[in-house]
């Protein structure tokens, strides 16, 4: 004897674990990858069910699966869809998606406030994992959403129907009372002057000079409304007109010069604040973008995804920047202080140029 342990050769069952480990395929499983959804889904003998690679499902023994192309060969084999991955026809992040689409359809429909519980159950998520994702994905939450198109809806209504009145209750508001309490909020002026219009509404102007060039500066009844920047006093009127379409455009007189001068001096110097009162106009998510930007103190920045992050929707980087765009209050909503991740400066409503002056003029202190 040569008093080597004889080695017993592998069964069938070992051997087939041994090559089940080795697939590519195993491993996305193991790993629940999304990125192989769609290029395969493997069905559990024991089961009988197929998945997408992706599933959380309990993972299964390697010597139970086998592979299939697609969820009709493995329907033709006689596997039944996994409930939990959604057949392995799609894959749970587009499953979300479809469902919070679904949910976004269901509150522009409705004059009717949905309850969480309710949309919950319409679209088959749990409530505090529906809140969650829905947040995640649009940047707000499923009752701002819902009170930003109530709030669009009346706006249609207050055109087409005869009374005030009736264009509230046929927005879906339950009572006159409740909408009078955010009225301004919501249209910026009285229902009565909306319906009209806007043709009461007044917004004087005037441009001024700085070291950033042309400054037009327009004042609303509630505050300043617009602070533009550029090199051309006309483009800038335009701007103005396309941005306050229905009011009635002033220009400002001897004192509200005066307030010319307030806004150009800070400015020029942002340090020392703008003690004037401020018309911020915009949706419920632009806000909550809005007072993060003013949050950054002078000579700081932060990045589009942080602040996505601070205002608690992470993945809505996108609409962070769209914000932004849509800021017309230059340098009182300090969107010249959001950059790329890295610190690279990037796009901005008043030129970019223009950016990286203000940026380096607030460095300086």
């Amino acid at each position: 004897m040569s008093g080597k342990t004889a080695i017993p050769a592998k069964t069938g069952t070992q051997t087939q674990m041994s090559a089940q480990a080795l697939d590519p395929r195993w491993q996305a499983v193991v790993s629940c990858d999304a990125t192989a959804d769609g290029k395969f889904v493997y069905a559990v003998k024991t089961t009988g069910i197929y998945c997408a690679p992706s599933c959380s499902s309990r993972q299964p023994k390697p010597e139970n699966i086998l592979y299939f192309d697609d969820a009709e060969s493995a329907e033709q084999a006689g596997f039944r869809p996994c409930k939990r991955c959604r057949q392995g026809l799609v894959s749970l992040a587009q499953f979300h998606a479809q469902r919070v689409t679904q949910a976004c359809r269901l509150l522009e429909q409705s004059a009717d406030m949905l309850t969480l519980n309710q949309l919950a159950a319409e679209v088959g998520i749990s409530a505090y994992h529906f809140h969650r994702l829905f947040k995640a994905q649009t940047g707000v939450t499923p009752k701002e959403y819902q009170q930003a198109q109530r709030a669009r809806r009346v706006r249609e209504k207050l055109t087409e129907s005869s009374t005030v009145t009736e264009a509230i209750h046929a927005a879906g508001y339950p009572s006159d009372g409740r909408f009078y309490e955010t009225s301004a909020a919501t249209l910026g002026m009285t229902p009565q002057n909306f319906r009209c219009g806007g043709r009461d509404v007044r917004v004087w102007f005037a441009i001024g000079n700085s070291s950033f060039g042309d400054l037009l500066v327009a004042e609303s009844q509630r505050g300043i409304c617009a602070i533009l920047l550029g090199d051309d006093p006309e483009k800038l009127i335009s701007e103005l007109q396309n941005s306050f379409p229905q009011a009635e455009l002033l220009g400002g007189d001897p004192e509200f010069e005066q307030r010319i001068a307030t806004v150009v001096g800070f400015v020029e110097a942002p340090h020392i604040g703008l003690d004037l009162p401020l018309d911020i106009r915009g949706t419920a998510f632009q806000q909550r973008v809005w007072q993060a930007l003013r949050d950054i103190p002078p000579g700081n920045t932060a990045s589009y995804a942080e602040i996505a992050s601070k205002i608690g929707s992470p993945k809505s980087v996108r609409a962070v920047a769209g914000a932004c765009a849509a800021n017309l209050l230059a340098v009182a909503i300090p969107c010249h202080r959001v950059v790329k991740t890295g610190g690279n400066i990037s796009g901005y409503r008043w030129g970019v140029e223009r950016k990286r002056s203000l940026l380096a003029r607030e460095e300086k202190g």
